[in-house]
């Protein structure tokens, strides 16, 4: 798949998939305004134009990153594991993406929730994954 931020400074290239998961955690929910609609871009995810991106170490697990130039949110960077989760948005109206599973459940607030049936996880659950 290929994807580009908002100007075109970084293209983003990754396995297809068609798994998009959500994140209700706070930290996404502050850095995007609502949940993190994302797919796994797992390791082999290149990016051109990667002297325009910005990382934040976001947690002492997870780093964020995104274009300098526009500011569109690129990735979230999993330490532990060397695995990139890519905003779904990137990518354009990919036709077969599908939301599968939803990460933070216990933190989704009550002003939104989502109508497909899910694999769903707690923040426990999650950071037992990563070992936070």
């Amino acid at each position: 798949m290929k994807g580009s931020c908002l100007c075109g400074a970084v293209s983003v290239h990754a396995p297809d998939t068609h798994g998009v998961g959500a994140c209700h955690c706070g930290m996404c929910r502050k850095w995007g305004g609502g949940p993190l609609l994302a797919v796994q871009g797992g390791k082999d995810v290149r990016f051109d134009g990667a002297e325009h991106i910005t990382r934040y170490a976001s947690s002492a697990w997870a780093e964020r990153g995104f274009c300098r130039t526009c500011g569109t949110h690129l990735f979230s960077f999993v330490k532990p594991t060397g695995d990139y989760y890519l905003p779904a948005g990137l990518f354009g109206e990919q036709a077969g993406f599908k939301l599968e599973e939803q990460i933070f459940i216990d933190r989704n607030p009550g002003y939104y929730s989502f109508a497909q049936e899910t694999k769903n996880l707690t923040e426990q659950e999650f950071m037992a994954q990563y070992g936070g």
